[in-house]
């Protein structure tokens, strides 16, 4: 594993995380932005545990490469469809920044696992 897989996979894991911390704690101005894309509030907690298998896939990923794959393109879609539920949602730039920002960083560690 390099040391530009362990960077990008460890940001992404923090990022992913951290966004499922919020979530299960109702964090009010993450309920205000799932409620703003139309996401339920019984939602918001699947969309965390989501989140959570996700970053357990990237850690487990470093003795499993494929596993690392799978989580790292799961987690890519996952916040495709954040970034996608933005636009519909016609949200602000500023709003949707961080779900995209996740989404490269996603799509960068999917590429350096492919690599690996």
């Amino acid at each position: 594993m390099n040391t530009t897989l362990v960077i990008f996979a460890s940001l992404l894991g923090f990022a992913a995380s951290g966004s499922a911390i919020a979530k299960f704690l109702k964090v009010p101005q993450i309920m205000a932005s799932m409620a703003h894309v139309s996401v339920k509030p019984g939602l918001v907690p699947i969309l965390g545990v989501l989140e959570v298998l996700g970053t357990l896939g990237l850690v487990l990923g470093i003795w499993f490469q494929s596993l690392g794959v799978l989580s790292a393109v799961c987690l890519a879609l996952y916040f495709l469809g954040a970034v996608g539920s933005h636009i519909k949602a016609q949200s602000k730039i500023a709003d949707s920044l961080p779900a995209f920002m996740i989404m490269l960083i996603a799509i960068a560690v999917s590429y350096l696992e492919i690599l690996r």
